[in-house]
């Protein structure tokens, strides 16, 4: 897609309606770059360090003999300017800058909008315009990057420009874009099976910034669903997988389908079956490939292992296990290797972070380890790949008696 969206960097799907912010207590955490841990939660008492032992920061296991090690190192960010909600946020890389477009949580206040930017020429933080207070409850925030804007369609319904430090006001999305699948052609923005408020769907819409207004796409040939993947190649939008309605409802169904979106002629193909069925994760394009990795064959059981498909020769194929199925990680393309850090595994309730990420290099089809990062596991990190290094920062993990919010962050850079 040439710079990332939020549908390529991000750690899984960001969901929080503002009537959950509201009123879910938290805990907030930022010790890797010296932020104070702050108590926020009604009668709480001051979170640990992100990195120590604690009740409230369930711990990863003793990392297990993973075969090779992926050289490179980590280094502390300093911390974001003020605590938001990760699951409400969403971020985009520009070339220059990483910046992220979220909801502030302040105690007894009614949540804001907060952007930021960060800049790794500088490793600083700045405070942006905070853009448009949230326009409805029933949908959530995606980012696209244009080249020039980020367009944050959904609560916030406004685009903003990092030139001017300026928001302006975005045409209303005529769709919910829960679990959406994003691309940027060039010229018009598209949101694919977004949602909300657990509906199904097999539509989608796109937008074009030059005249400001939404046109629906045609239906794709697949039944209505939810969490799907895809990614986009550079001339076409790949879906696939997805789960129906499951509350209320019998079992859902897990769906192993896919289609090929061409927006020039606006024209829809079906794919062959995934080998697996699969919903939620995260879709990346190689180059060659569209990576699916992570989501879940049935339940809420993370999977370990992805799947790949190659538009040239049609074709699925299995990728090797991660020594570490998770959900709710951070996944970003190098160029050269997928990096993953971050999210849980095991079983909820007691699930916990992996002790470390991993990498997968399409040229030798195996993961290696990542190096021990100076972060506290968490999920739903927000994440970028500059050219050179990958950022991770914020997110949050469920802990006792209250979940914790973090506002540290690292980056890190491969070896050469």
């Amino acid at each position: 897609m040439g710079t990332p969206t939020e549908s390529t960097t991000a750690a899984g799907r960001r969901r929080l309606f503002i009537t959950a912010a509201l009123g879910i207590p938290v805990m907030l955490a930022a010790a890797a770059c010296g932020g104070k841990s702050t108590g926020v939660g009604p009668g709480s008492a001051p979170s640990p360090a992100s990195g120590s032992p604690s009740a409230s920061h369930p711990q990863s296991p003793a990392p297990a003999p993973v075969p090779g090690v992926t050289t490179g190192a980590w280094r502390a960010l300093p911390p974001v300017p003020a605590a938001y909600w990760p699951e409400a946020s969403t971020s985009i890389w520009t070339g220059s800058q990483m910046i992220i477009h979220a909801l502030r949580y302040r105690p007894g206040a009614k949540p804001a909008p907060v952007t930021f930017g960060y800049r790794p020429a500088t490793n600083t933080w700045r405070r942006l315009a905070r853009g448009p207070g949230p326009a409805t409850i029933q949908t959530t925030d995606v980012a696209i990057w244009t080249g020039s804007e980020m367009l944050v369609p959904g609560l916030t319904n406004g685009a903003y420009n990092p030139v001017t430090n300026t928001w302006r006001p975005m045409a209303r999305e005529p769709s919910g874009n829960d679990g959406a699948v994003l691309a940027w052609t060039g010229r018009e923005a598209i949101v694919w099976d977004g949602v909300c408020c657990d509906r199904t769907s097999n539509r989608g819409v796109a937008y074009r910034p030059a005249t400001n207004t939404w046109q629906a796409l045609p239906d794709a040939p697949l039944a209505r669903r939810r969490n799907a993947m895809g990614a986009w190649t550079g001339t076409k939008l790949i879906v696939a997988g997805g789960i129906s309605r499951s509350v209320p409802g019998p079992v859902p169904r897990i769906y192993h389908d896919g289609a090929a979106y061409n927006p020039l002629t606006r024209t829809w193909r079906k794919l062959p079956p995934m080998p697996t069925r699969r919903y939620g994760g995260i879709a990346l394009w190689d180059g060659t490939e569209v990576l699916f990795l992570g989501g879940s064959t049935t339940g809420y059981t993370p999977a370990a292992r992805g799947l790949t498909y190659n538009p040239a020769t049609n074709r699925w194929r299995v990728l090797p296990a991660m020594h570490y199925a998770r959900s709710g990680f951070a996944a970003v393309w190098t160029g050269h290797q997928a990096l993953v850090w971050g999210g849980l595994m095991g079983p909820a309730p007691a699930r916990v972070p992996p002790p470390h990420g991993e990498a997968y290099d399409p040229a030798t089809n195996r993961w290696t380890a990542l190096p021990q990062s100076p972060l506290h596991g968490r999920a739903s990190p927000a994440a970028a790949w500059t050219g050179t290094e990958m950022i991770v920062c914020g997110g949050s993990i469920p802990s006792q008696p209250q979940p914790t919010i973090f506002t540290d962050g690292a980056a890190y850079t491969p070896a050469s």
